[in-house]
């Protein structure tokens, strides 16, 4: 699952008292500010240091992606161990973000990402639900709840969590469903504790979702093309 990650424009959060709003480009400058400075405020504190977090869970994805391109299993082992280590670390530069700035919605998301990636899904858990307190319409954090809640054979949550992106958002409830097929590919060779016949119903629903999805893209498209 690739992650979005945008580092946070310090203008933005001085005019809103938070970290609140994303802006693209480098990690904005805090005029000669550290974390340490007594002249930053926690919330600048805060910001600093998600920035750096972002930095970090980048390069952790990447390592994951090298990971799966791996056919040699020592190779594999070898890349997953960079990758879990580059999460951990980012994980608490994410959790130092939220103690400096408790209202940091975006921070308390990439708890859980970061959470969820090393396979504590309940702490995921937690986070994405922090977040979404904050801000209940926040899409990404609705999405990889639903992730975690696959990752915790959780199905009828992850069912409502797909429905809920695909009435607001459908790019990613698009990357919900295709974590689901990739759900039921991995189960069907693996159970892990899910019966046979929820594993089936599930995936009978995922594939109707699929359908749905295409068709009604497909109406889209078509109902875009008639108006010109």
């Amino acid at each position: 699952m690739r992650a979005s990650f945008k580092p946070l424009c310090v203008t933005l959060l001085l005019a809103a008292g938070t970290a609140f709003g994303a802006g693209g480009g480098s990690m904005p400058s805090m005029g000669g500010m550290s974390t340490d400075s007594p002249r930053a405020t926690p919330e600048e504190q805060a910001l600093t240091v998600y920035n750096a977090a972002v930095h970090a869970v980048e390069k952790a994805d990447q390592q994951s992606a090298d990971a799966a391109r791996q056919s040699d299993p020592k190779k594999q082992q070898k890349a997953n161990d960079k990758a879990r280590s580059s999460y951990a670390g980012a994980l608490k530069k994410f959790s130092r973000a939220t103690e400096l700035n408790p209202a940091m919605y975006q921070a308390w998301n990439y708890v859980g990402y970061t959470n969820r990636k090393i396979g504590n899904y309940e702490a995921a858990l937690t986070a994405y639900d922090r977040a979404l307190t904050l801000k209940p319409d926040y899409a990404e954090a609705i999405e990889y709840r639903g992730h975690a809640y696959l990752g915790l054979n959780r199905l009828g949550e992850a069912k409502q969590a797909y429905l809920t992106l695909f009435g607001s958002n459908r790019k990613l409830a698009a990357q919900l469903l295709a974590g689901m097929q990739a759900w039921v590919g991995e189960h069907r060779g693996n159970s892990g504790g899910v019966d046979g016949a929820s594993l089936e119903a599930f995936a009978s629903w995922v594939s109707e979702r699929n359908t749905i999805a295409s068709q009604t893209a497909s109406l889209t498209r078509e109902g875009a093309s008639a108006a010109w």
